[in-house]
């Protein structure tokens, strides 16, 4: 397969629905992208998933497990791979592993 068909099933983001969190950011994958809002709770992380809709996929406590300490005031975007149970960012030009330790729903 050429390169360019790769990158051509990449999803572009869509307009943000109205009803998520302005902090609510876009991760684009190959024929599909998800929604994904991290908040700081305690010693750790609630981190939902939204479909491109919307609609909350799945949500949890997560704990940081590799990377500097994340600071959500700085300028941040998620990579791959981030899923319900793994959620990773890039920050400084560094990755940042979260795993989940709790489910909410």
């Amino acid at each position: 397969m050429k390169q360019a068909e790769v990158y051509h099933k990449i999803v572009p983001c869509p307009s943000r629905p109205i009803h998520l969190p302005e902090s609510v950011k876009w991760l684009s994958g190959e024929g599909c992208g998800s929604w994904f809002n991290i908040e700081s709770k305690g010693n750790g992380f609630i981190i939902a998933r939204y479909s491109p809709e919307g609609k909350l996929e799945c949500s949890g406590i997560f704990q940081q497990v590799s990377g500097e300490t994340v600071n959500l005031n700085l300028d941040y975007e998620y990579t791959y791979l981030s899923h319900c149970a793994e959620v990773n960012i890039i920050q400084n030009e560094q990755k940042v592993k979260f795993k989940l330790i709790s489910k909410n729903i």
